[in-house]
């Protein structure tokens, strides 16, 4: 469908399309195989020459669909849903880097990415560097070196909230022959469409705003079919040179620069390492996709309320949120996302740890959970939890002070959730 049609109606129409007398809403092919006639016809599958199905382990036709719909969203050329955000990010990276390489990434992530980047795929023996998301263009551009093979960032940093210059990062990676990913979680495509500023694939942990009701955990990577990877071969082998798992298949000449990293991901790292979604959450997330726009617009305009809120309490030491005006990010958000960032505020309390354990229990509507993004208001302090592995000189580089509240305002009416908040603080 044409990804050009605005976002409402890509969420209710892309991905799926029923013919005469078919079911309107997507189908949920719960099969772990599909049947065929002759051996010869599952062959040619097997040998990527058609497409189909055959195991659910590679592809299902429930989670095409609405992968198919993200990409639209996106403004890209293919995707594959993952069994979480993480796995999502994890085959981003693995399916171009690889022993002996090195990837670029902001020190402002989700303390999930850190410790997959910084303990296990360091393991793996892939090295990182990260960099400041506030680093001038000279300090990126060191960080490189000749085995990089990627540069990774969030739109929205989760907790910190830094907004990433993606296309001052972009351009950095394209200096140095490599793609720029991109996890889109918190400002989804409805507020940010990062391929639009330069970014070449993003990823998602649908389990966030895109399910939106805290139902089923995943992921997608959607590929924007726009770096080519034939200008560097030396540096992509396992795209522009035959792949012996799959007969000699080379993806970049047999699917083009559109569907050559999707496909190598699934015919490769799904095949090996399973990760996959289930058809079941992919049906509940097309449930969630289809009023994602309209959920999105009331998380901002419930969160823009509450920071103002916070901003001018007095037991309140400082509010992160880029909507804001004088908040650092403020003018990169209008540039990448002035309908809006997402419902998620960071903040700090005078008194530090003790105030914000002692706030976080007295509130009655938010409840202290792992999770984010979601229908119902939430809060964490990540310190203690998301990223306790990090030390002290980790935290500060991440954006993570022992003080921070991750606030996750959901959809409840904006007065409840003060009143809320004003009688937490009060207990403080």
């Amino acid at each position: 469908m044409d990804s050009k049609l605005h976002p409402e109606t890509l969420c209710i129409q892309a991905g799926y399309r029923p013919k005469s007398g078919e079911s309107r809403q997507i189908p949920i092919y719960q099969s772990t195989t599909f049947r065929y006639a002759t051996a010869k016809d599952m062959g040619r599958l097997f040998d990527l020459e058609e497409a189909g199905y055959f195991y659910s382990r590679l592809a299902n036709p429930t989670c095409d669909a609405v992968a198919a719909k993200i990409a639209a969203l996106e403004g890209g050329t293919a995707a594959m849903l993952t069994g979480s955000g993480q796995a999502a990010n994890f085959y981003a990276v693995f399916n171009i880097a690889s022993a002996g390489d090195h990837v670029v990434s902001s020190s402002a992530i989700y303390g999930g990415s850190f410790n997959l980047f910084h303990v296990t795929m360091r393991r793996m023996g892939i090295e990182f560097t990260f960099v400041s998301p506030d680093c001038t263009e000279e300090e990126l551009s060191a960080a490189f070196r000749p085995n990089t093979k990627a540069v990774f960032g969030e739109t929205i940093a989760n907790p910190s909230l830094h907004v990433l210059d993606i296309e001052k990062f972009a351009k950095a990676a394209h200096a140095h022959g490599v793609p720029l990913i991109v996890d889109n979680t918190f400002a989804t495509p409805i507020n940010c469409r990062p391929f639009q500023w330069g970014a070449d694939i993003v990823t998602h942990s649908t389990t966030k705003y895109m399910d939106g009701h805290a139902s089923a955990v995943g992921g997608a990577i959607v590929d924007s079919g726009k770096f080519d990877w034939t200008r560097y071969p030396e540096k992509f082998p396992g795209l522009c040179t035959p792949d012996e798992s799959y007969h000699g298949v080379t993806y970049t000449e047999r699917f083009g620069l559109g569907g050559a990293f999707i496909t190598k991901c699934t015919a490769q790292l799904m095949r090996d390492l399973g990760s996959i979604q289930s058809p079941q959450s992919a049906y509940y997330l097309n449930l969630g996709l289809e009023s994602l726009p309209l959920r999105m617009r009331q998380h901002c305009a419930n969160a823009q309320a509450v920071a103002e809120y916070l901003q001018g309490h007095e037991k309140v030491a400082w509010v992160s949120y880029c909507g804001l005006k004088g908040d650092k990010y403020y003018d990169l958000a209008r540039k990448y996302l002035p309908n809006g960032s997402c419902g998620v505020i960071s903040f700090g309390l005078k008194g530090g740890r003790k105030a914000a354990a002692a706030f976080m229990e007295s509130l009655e509507l938010g409840s202290i959970e792992t999770h984010v993004a979601d229908s119902r208001t939430c809060c964490l302090h990540p310190a203690s939890t998301t990223h306790r592995q990090m030390t002290d000189q980790e935290l500060a580089e991440a954006g993570v002070g022992a003080d921070l509240v991750r606030l996750s305002c959901g959809l409840e009416n904006v007065q409840d959730l003060i009143g809320d908040i004003a009688q937490a603080l009060e207990k403080i």
